[in-house]
């Protein structure tokens, strides 16, 4: 855990949190950062209290009395998202101080009772209101729903040009005492620019849509940081994360990156085989690839890799009739991540009779996916010499496609 600061009367409380499922679901290899902040003018606010998981307010706790403040002298709590990752330390804080202001969107309003019993000192903003602690710091909030809950809204500190974004322009990975860019080198940087696209990936993908218009609405303000409530801050360069969010955004219909994807799984090596060789002429081509068995792999890890990716390839054996069912999973989720307009490949064997394809076609109709298949290569057992080389053939066409449509 971590105290900084930011710049003049704005601080950093960074928690630190691994070993879970973020939001019960996806893996954290690398951990997150939960981040609040503190403004204080005349008055003191904090910005997105944080969580109430156990052991989290205590340490929330302990930063505040590193900076010397009271919490008592807290007298707004700013909830950006009511999602709990970000607004859960507010039953704590009751414990603490009882006539605490809410400041919240009006859809986070609506859930202040339902999720902690909290009806009284709330603060409504909608786009362009604003909240004076003093000493210059005027707030100004503006909404971006969607990102990723309908709730979700920006605050503005136009003193400091500081845009506190909460799960916008966020990523994952744990948050060292530098937890600034111009504090980082750039191999650090890429690290965090990396977990950025997995958090992206994850957790708001789906709502890309309403990325775009949020970085339109905040592209009108004279920001000099971006304080998200994961990830680092970004002080020397926040046209960068924006930037990258723009680029992450766009990924979801495509072309993304000059990539392809492998996901694929097999029950007694024949399939395997066939992956093998596939790769090995992923290798000759020279094109960047990422290779992911299933269910081996975790769903994160591969929703991260095929966002980047403009091409994929899905090798998996007929089972039961359909197909491989971790695959089917993944491909499921992913579209519902609306990953969408990518080129693919699909390849796997089969014992007494094929069936994979058709769940296939049904689940990327389904999901409106709008993927562009080429001729696929099922075989039966393992794969001849005459099979293997129409798979040759196959991602060789893949890669000149790929590389086609990113120019």
């Amino acid at each position: 855990m971590h105290a900084t600061k930011v710049t003049d009367d704005i601080y950093q409380l960074s928690v630190n949190v691994d070993n879970i499922l973020f939001e019960g679901l996806w893996e954290i290899p690398n951990g997150v950062a939960l981040n609040s902040y503190i403004i204080k003018g005349e008055k003191t606010a904090i910005v997105d209290g944080v969580c109430g998981w156990e052991g989290v307010p205590g340490q929330l706790y302990e930063l505040l009395d590193k900076l010397e403040i009271d919490p008592k002298s807290i007298e707004y709590l700013i909830i950006n998202h009511m999602e709990p990752d970000h607004s859960g330390w507010i039953e704590d804080f009751k414990q603490i101080k009882s006539d605490f202001k809410v400041v919240c969107s009006r859809k986070s309003a609506e859930l202040l009772e339902h999720f902690y019993g909290h009806t009284s000192n709330i603060l409504i903003m909608g786009d362009n209101d604003t909240l004076d602690l003093g000493n210059g710091h005027v707030l100004s909030f503006y909404e971006i729903p969607n990102v990723h809950w309908p709730d979700t809204m920006v605050t503005f500190d136009n003193l400091t040009g500081t845009l506190f974004t909460c799960d916008a322009f966020g990523s994952f990975g744990k948050a060292e005492e530098a937890n600034y860019d111009d504090m980082l080198s750039e191999d650090k940087l890429a690290f965090y620019e990396k977990e950025a696209v997995r958090y992206y990936s994850n957790i708001v993908a789906a709502f890309s849509g309403p990325v775009k218009k949020a970085i339109e609405k905040c592209a009108k303000l004279p920001i000099k940081i971006v304080a998200p409530g994961h990830g680092i801050v970004w002080r020397k360069d926040p046209g960068r994360i924006i930037e990258n969010y723009s680029k992450y955004a766009s990924y979801q219909k495509g072309p993304a990156r000059e990539e392809i994807t492998v996901i694929w799984g097999s029950m007694y090596g024949m399939t395997e085989k066939a992956v093998k060789h596939a790769v090995k002429i992923l290798e000759e081509e020279g094109i960047e690839h990422h290779v992911h068995r299933v269910p081996e792999t975790s769903w994160g890890t591969v929703l991260a890799s095929v966002w980047t990716s403009t091409g994929v390839i899905l090798a998996m054996p007929t089972y039961e009739y359909k197909m491989f069912p971790p695959a089917a999973a993944i491909l499921d989720e992913m579209g519902k991540k609306k990953v969408q307009n990518r080129i693919a490949f699909r390849m796997g064997s089969y014992g007494w009779s094929g069936g994979a394809q058709k769940e296939l076609d049904e689940i990327t109709a389904r999901n409106k996916m709008n993927w562009s298949f080429l001729e696929p290569v099922e075989f039966r057992g393992n794969a001849s010499d005459e099979e293997l080389k129409l798979i040759e053939e196959r991602v060789r066409e893949l890669v000149r496609a790929v590389r086609s449509s990113v120019k």
